[in-house]
């Protein structure tokens, strides 16, 4: 046994992230671009103020006041009746979705997803020692419907993962196709993640609403994005309540500091005023996609507030040549394909700019 005697299904493994660069216009993690104003600056920092004197005792380790504020966003944002007690909560969606694997999943249980899709997945299974079944989606990364049923049925997973919009393709999923592996998953769960859910274009359902009538839904969302609380890291879900009676039993003491809650608490209270850019995010990401198609690029159609576009047959030399213009996106998801986060109108048109003066480092991958 060599030293650190680390498991060996993680040797050699590296960990998880993004690359984190020092350059002008950085579009790669699908950060909203906006920071809080002064006004929720100063109620955070009220509220943690608040809290700080009393940091030499543990939090509440229900969270209920923050529960109850998460679920009457939830029932303005598609939600219906959902109360405190079907709200669970954790350091980011992340945490979230490894609690359900560690109280759903583990050895002897499987979970799914379909490719392409949140390359984080695949690790939540391997930590939790959760056999790991990827199927595919489409070309135009939509499922397949009767291919998904049918994988699901087969593999009898405890978990699905469903991201809607999709990351990192901005793909939504029709409810008919969530109550449909609802169905065919029986009383296995199925986890629709809506990281992005908030920049979904008119029209486009949440989830939310298949949940008075679907126990074995989860859906998870998270304040990273829309909320542009991504430094603060809260992600949370809704279900039913007995699923969030049991990923209380895997939960770390303790697990949600009392500076996260009163910093959620007070951004919760500022919901408009932090949302209140999400319709300017999502007017510059349907620009940018229309502009990307218009240079001759694929482009993804996108929910989220990102888009794919490719396809490159060399797409590093973009993504170097983009980085060497000052401007950081991600080289992510399927061969020859790019994702730019979106920012604010004047890092679009630096992108834009950037790209421009590459003029075609690289051909276009053929069909």
């Amino acid at each position: 046994m060599t030293f650190p005697p680390l498991r060996e299904d993680l040797v050699g493994l590296a960990p998880y992230g993004a690359p984190q660069l020092d350059v002008p216009v950085q579009l790669n993690v699908n950060e909203n671009p906006y920071p809080p104003s002064p006004e929720v600056v100063a109620d955070i920092a009220a509220s943690v103020a608040a809290v700080a004197g009393s940091l030499n005792r543990y939090p509440d380790r229900e969270f209920g006041e923050l529960r109850a504020a998460l679920a009457d966003y939830l029932n303005r944002d598609g939600g219906v009746g959902i109360t405190p007690r079907q709200v669970w909560a954790a350091n980011g969606s992340n945490e979230v979705m490894l609690h359900l694997l560690q109280a759903f999943g583990g050895p002897g249980r499987t979970a799914v997803s379909f490719a392409p899709t949140y390359s984080m997945y695949p690790e939540y299974a391997r930590d939790t020692t959760t056999r790991w079944v990827e199927g595919r989606r489409e070309s135009d990364f939509s499922l397949d419907l009767d291919r998904a049923r049918e994988l699901v049925e087969r593999e009898r997973p405890t978990v699905v993962l469903l991201p809607s919009p999709n990351n990192p393709t901005g793909t939504a999923l029709p409810l008919d196709a969530v109550s449909a592996l609802c169905e065919a998953a029986g009383d296995g769960l199925v986890v629709v993640d809506e990281a992005y859910a908030e920049f979904r274009r008119s029209g486009t359902p949440s989830a939310l609403e298949l949940l008075p009538s679907t126990r074995n839904l989860v859906v998870s969302r998270t304040m990273s994005k829309a909320f542009a609380f991504a430094g603060a890291r809260l992600g949370y879900l809704a279900a039913a309540p007995e699923i969030c009676d049991a990923v209380r039993v895997v939960r770390l003491p303790y697990h949600l500091s009392a500076v996260t809650q009163a910093a959620a608490l007070a951004a919760l209270r500022h919901a408009d005023e932090l949302l209140a850019r999400v319709q300017e995010l999502r007017s510059e990401r349907d620009a940018t996609a229309a502009w990307l198609a218009a240079q001759g690029l694929e482009v993804a159609q996108s929910d989220a507030n990102f888009v794919l576009f490719g396809r490159y047959s060399d797409r590093h030399a973009v993504w170097q040549g983009l980085l060497d213009h000052g401007v950081l996106i991600r080289e992510v998801g399927p061969s020859g394909w790019l994702r730019v986060s979106i920012g604010t109108a004047e890092e679009m048109g630096a992108f834009r700019h950037a790209l421009t003066a590459l003029g075609t480092p690289v051909r276009l991958e053929e069909e």
